[in-house]
């Protein structure tokens, strides 16, 4: 399992987590109830998360998550980030997520939101 010390640090953990292709890996980032948003759907808790990650893990080749901010405020903080999957030089997935993650009691952050493309939604009309 991977810990995350630093709100920053957790898109590239998250790719890591990924690459792993360990589903309780990539879960143990994750807040008990945390919510995850797919297309119009909010999924919450880790058991239905998890089904969406089975989905991710399952595609092939290589993620790489780039954090482009992270605002913390106090035990909160709000990132954004550029991930890609890529299997021999060919773009598998790609998005702009847009999460929140908490600062745990012992230290850790994890998340409490996440949407993979809410960074790249449309501007609304």
């Amino acid at each position: 399992m991977f810990k995350v010390t630093a709100p920053a640090q957790m898109n590239e953990t998250f790719a890591r987590a990924v690459n792993s292709r360990r589903l309780e890996t990539v879960l143990s980032l994750f807040e008990p109830d945390a919510a995850l948003r797919i297309g119009d759907t909010t999924l919450r808790g880790r058991h239905a998360i998890s089904r969406e990650l089975e989905t991710l893990l399952a595609l092939p080749g290589t993620m790489v998550s780039r954090n482009i901010f992270c605002i913390e405020h106090g035990d909160i903080a709000l990132l954004r980030a550029d991930w890609i999957i890529t299997q021999d030089g060919q773009v598998v997935a790609r998005g702009n997520s847009a999460e929140i993650v908490r600062r745990q009691p012992d230290g850790t952050w994890l998340y409490i939101v996440d949407h993979p493309d809410g960074a790249a939604l449309p501007p609304v009309a």
